[in-house]
């Protein structure tokens, strides 16, 4: 027998009131033959039947539904039989609320809803959807290889390797963070220790365009530290947190001793815009010794690369181990590229990182 024919196949149910959407959804995640629909739903307690009958790996979820919201449905789902959810919504007024509720409710993970007749969706966001559902299926939910594709780019595409002639150490300490799924309530916990007067950190938490800033915002109501969303130019300050935002990748960069990021366009980076490769590779060439990277929760393989460029760089690096990552890929290929110098668990990782910056 064949390693396809034995390849395990993750059940999705998609839960959505536009028969429309419904469909697209679908035939989006059955195009992957590691993807099977096996209902759908108009509202929630449709979904409840379907989910008696047969248990789905994985729920895709809409927010306005008739009947009941999908934020209510997940918090009662989460309470009595708790399967992954990846909130699936197109962007509302009070989307901050919105992110804020989906997440403290359990959701492992948001996109956008698919954009129809727009042809960038289908030739980006189509591969984006299929490896959100994916990771969220192997999520393990008590926590707190992707798909080949023809074209999977490099940092190269957005700016050329470091010379490995790393910078003078200074007394000045850059901390680079790179997250996916699982990534939004990990990076909540390490924030949330931090004194107001840590180093200056720069984040890529792969989400979709303009859930960033919402994500900012709920992460700066309970830090002690100033959380936003990055804009260009913006410095890097001691006690400042910056969130790379959704769409656009971000760079680190040095005008004489002052640190600074760059926000700008440029195509899929590992399958990612932003991408933790370019952020990384970016710091490796910019901050060189003088830079904490870290490699935290999420599916594939994102971040690996630029990350063993900083260490070579003469970064120190850390790594969030199996245990308490939700998706152990990206930290896993990070240290089977010799990226990682120690893995930790998520409760200790903020501890490591004041100590080493």
């Amino acid at each position: 027998m064949s390693f396809d024919q034995v390849r395990r196949r993750y059940k999705v149910l998609i839960v959505d009131d536009s028969a429309v959407v419904r469909q697209t959804i679908q035939q989006i995640l059955e195009a992957d033959d590691e993807l099977e629909v096996i209902g759908v739903a108009s509202d929630p307690f449709i979904a409840a039947e379907r989910i008696r009958k047969q248990i789905p790996d994985v729920i895709t979820l809409d927010v306005e539904m008739p009947r009941m919201d999908g934020i209510t449905f997940l918090r009662r789902l989460m309470a009595q039989r708790p399967i992954p959810v990846v909130i699936c919504s197109t962007l509302v007024s009070d989307g901050s609320q919105t992110l804020s509720q989906a997440l403290e409710a359990g959701a492992v993970d948001i996109v956008l809803k698919p954009q129809l007749g727009v042809k960038e969706f289908f030739e980006e966001s189509c591969t984006t959807l299929r490896d959100t559902v994916k990771a969220a299926a192997q999520a393990r939910l008590g926590a707190l290889k992707p798909r080949r594709v023809e074209k999977k780019l490099s940092a190269d595409a957005v700016l050329p390797p470091p010379s490995h002639r790393a910078m003078a150490r200074t007394t000045d300490r850059i901390v680079a963070i790179g997250a996916s799924t699982g990534g939004t309530e990990a990076l909540r916990v390490i924030l949330e220790e931090l004194p107001a007067d840590c180093p200056p950190i720069v984040v890529v938490q792969h989400m979709p365009e303009s859930f960033t800033a919402a994500f900012a915002r709920r992460l700066d109501s309970l830090c002690a530290v100033t959380v936003k969303e990055a804009r260009n130019g913006d410095r890097m300050l001691r006690g400042h947190v910056l969130i790379a935002p959704g769409n656009k990748h971000t760079l680190l960069t040095r005008s004489g001793a002052n640190y600074a990021v760059e926000v700008k366009d440029g195509p899929l980076v590992s399958r990612h815009r932003p991408s933790v490769d370019v952020l990384f590779r970016s710091v490796a060439r910019t901050a060189g010794q003088n830079a904490v990277g870290v490699i935290m929760t999420g599916m594939g393989d994102d971040g690996a690369r630029g990350l063993k460029e900083m260490r070579d760089a003469g970064a120190q690096t850390l790594g969030q181990d199996e245990v308490s990552c939700v998706v152990y890929g990206m930290p896993k290929e990070a240290m089977k590229a010799g990226a990682v110098e120690r893995e930790l668990s998520l409760e200790k990782l903020c501890g490591a990182i004041l100590r080493l910056s």
